[in-house]
């Protein structure tokens, strides 16, 4: 559910924030042995970037930006097929709105992939812009196509030779998206989910499905006075999470202002996202207890926090 503005504000800016990666901790949510990052609570990345050719049959082709830590010199423009840093990395899912693609989030995605974390971020075949065949109410078949895409991505850490190879977390897995996307999210909730679905972040989303399944906590963000999906919906969403959750309202905004760079907002909203994904995929607990002091910010911002 795209808007010009949207798709404008978000093509502006893509060099990392210091926010912190994860740390080689255990603690709950994250299933405790799995393998951790091993990068440190303050660090940063560079960024690498690649693309993959993949589909869900002849009819549903999914090709997908994924962007992730890397070696080298650090710059505002991620390197193509970089390669990977040292470590194995928590993967997280990020879905686009109607009428936009993956790389239009890039100021969200490159500055998650430099805090740690593989973003992986198909371009759905019948939302995405410049589709021939738009269809909006395909959103609900994307859940099924984010789940055929992690399992091929998450393949490529036991590939000889890939570029991911060893360097992929695949017991920790998290979701996030924006609009349609946010929709898309919630969809990897429902009962029977696969337990490494660890937690969910909905931008501007809500969902009408049964949450359910494996306890994953929930972060939703939404615009105060979004015109677009109004911010009822995405309450109505939050209110049927039956797990740990948190509601961050950005006071008086619309559908994707404060996904921009230098926006009121924008630093808050990143912060929540990187601390929650620190907390759900790294175990990290002192995390967790960051998201609220680091999310609040008078006038812009207001935070319920049930985690």
């Amino acid at each position: 559910m795209g808007t010009k503005r949207l798709v404008t504000a978000l093509i502006i800016g893509a060099l990392p924030v210091l926010l912190g990666g994860c740390a080689p901790t255990v603690g709950a949510p994250a299933k405790a042995g799995t393998p951790r990052a091993v990068a440190g609570a303050e660090v940063t990345f560079p960024v690498g970037v690649r693309t993959l050719d993949l589909h869900r049959g002849a009819a549903r082709p999914l090709p997908t930006t994924v962007w992730y830590p890397s070696v080298g010199p650090p710059g505002p423009t991620p390197r193509v097929d970089a390669e990977v840093a040292d470590g194995r990395f928590p993967i997280v899912l990020y879905s686009h709105g109607l009428d936009s693609l993956p790389d239009l989030h890039r100021a969200v995605t490159t500055r998650l992939a430099a805090a740690g974390f593989v973003v992986v971020a198909p371009a759905y075949p019948y939302t995405k812009r410049g589709t021939r065949r738009f269809d909006r109410d395909d959103v609900r078949h994307q859940p099924a196509d984010a789940r055929h895409v992690i399992r091929q991505v998450s393949r490529l850490d036991r590939v000889p030779d890939d570029l991911f190879a060893g360097r992929l977390d695949t017991a920790n897995l998290a979701a996030a998206g924006h609009s349609a996307g946010g929709f898309t999210t919630a969809g990897l909730f429902t009962d029977g989910h696969a337990e490494q679905w660890r937690g969910g972040i909905v931008i501007a989303g809500g969902s009408r499905v049964d949450f359910g399944g494996a306890a994953a906590p929930m972060l939703f963000i939404h615009g105060g006075a979004d015109p677009i999906v109004k911010a009822a919906r995405g309450r109505a969403a939050y209110d049927r999470v039956p797990w740990p959750k948190a509601f961050l309202t950005l006071v008086g905004q619309d559908h994707g202002t404060y996904l921009t760079p230098g926006r009121p907002g924008f630093a808050q909203t990143m912060a929540a996202m990187t601390h929650f994904l620190r907390w759900v995929l790294c175990g990290d607990a002192a995390a967790r207890q960051k998201i609220a002091g680091a999310t609040r910010l008078s006038g812009v911002t207001e935070f319920e926090n049930r985690l």
